[in-house]
């Protein structure tokens, strides 16, 4: 079997010609979406992993391993890729139909660590794997209805429930939750997965601890090496308040000097802030960055119920002025943003050119 069965060079080379010709179009939230189904515990569990008794009086031990049954699973999304595949599918689909040229994998928290939230740590390859599969068979359908027009799948590495450079104690400032070493195998077998599945390319998103990150792309290239070659690699990271810092306390620019080395072909930000609160972050990594430049931002900040009321209007009217003044190459959306959002959006940067990709002495000189 060949390092990359199903990826030929001349795919790689269609992704960057598209994003020399105009700005891309990234999908929107996967949870959102899933959410309008009002899904109880029997869907997110299905066939395969019912449990049919007192899921708080047994273990998984007694019942058989692997089952999940002393966890609830609703909420365990990256679970539906395997027991609704149906709804996967559909979202894929809603956000093709709008216009989206990249699609993300339903694997944000398909990693051993955050799955052990849920007793399902065993299914980090197949999750990573399934997820990449259902987005390849999205985004091959649209584009043989339209190959003038190639979309891509984007493989979803989240930043795990847990922080290599914080401590969750406050009265032990020492104490780490996990290690470096304990991330990488973690991603390295998430990237497996998603490689496998058919990932166009590689994304570490919704950064809040760098370090996890560094974890995330030495997994990457062990995965790379392994196999002697390579996918492109996007990085985003999250703004976490008005400070203007990710959690781990790095500003926008210290980030991109953090992680440049990854040679990624695009940067950004994602998630925590709406669009008008991305703006002066996004700005500095388009001064800064030698590589592309991409923002998902949220629909807005959430509201006392949790829910986000930004209009596909107005934030499309924000992400369009992001486009105008030169700052994008990528452009979609993170928590609260639908189709409608997306197409919103789309519409709004059609025409519009991609942000030029600086040389690096120009970059440096910035």
């Amino acid at each position: 079997m060949s390092a990359l069965p199903w990826l030929s060079p001349e795919r790689v080379a269609r992704l960057e010609a598209a994003l020399a010709a105009r700005i891309l179009v990234l999908d929107g939230a996967m949870g959102t979406m899933i959410q309008q189904h009002e899904l109880g515990e029997d869907d997110y569990r299905g066939s395969r992993f019912a449990a049919g008794f007192d899921a708080q009086a047994v273990s998984d031990h007694a019942h058989g391993a692997g089952c999940g049954c002393a966890h609830d699973q609703k909420g365990n999304n990256d679970l539906l890729s395997l027991t609704r595949p149906d709804i996967i599918r559909g979202i894929h689909r809603g956000y093709l139909d709008a216009g989206a040229d990249l699609i993300e994998t339903n694997t944000f928290n398909s990693t051993t660590i955050s799955l052990a939230d849920y007793g399902l740590e065993h299914l980090a390859r197949e999750l990573n794997e399934t997820g990449a599969r259902l987005a390849r068979e999205a985004c091959d359908a649209a584009e043989a209805v339209t190959p003038d027009k190639p979309r891509f799948v984007i493989g979803v590495l989240g930043p795990t429930s847990r922080t290599a450079s914080i401590s969750p104690d406050v009265n032990r400032p020492g104490f780490r939750a996990i290690s470096f070493d304990e991330l990488r195998v973690a991603y390295r077998e998430a990237t497996d997965g998603l490689i496998d599945g058919g990932a166009d390319a590689i994304m570490v998103e919704t950064i809040f601890d760098t370090l996890n990150a560094k974890a995330a792309l030495f997994a990457i290239e062990e995965a790379f090496d392994a196999r002697g070659a390579r996918l492109p690699i996007m990085i985003s990271g999250t703004i976490t308040d008005a400070s203007g810092r990710t959690l781990s306390g790095q500003t926008a620019e210290a980030f991109w000097y953090s992680l440049r080395h990854a040679r990624p072909l695009s940067i950004g930000l994602n998630c925590a802030l709406g669009a008008k609160d991305l703006r002066a972050h996004v700005d500095i990594l388009a001064q800064i960055a030698d590589a592309r430049v991409s923002a998902h931002p949220n629909a807005g900040l959430p509201n006392a119920f949790g829910g986000y009321d930004e209009s596909p209007e107005d934030m499309a009217a924000v992400l369009h002025e992001f486009a105008a003044s030169g700052l994008l190459n990528v452009v979609g959306g993170c928590c609260g943003t639908t189709p409608a959002h997306i197409r919103a959006i789309g519409d709004a940067v059609a025409g519009l050119p991609p942000r030029p990709l600086p040389s690096t002495n120009e970059a440096e000189a910035a």
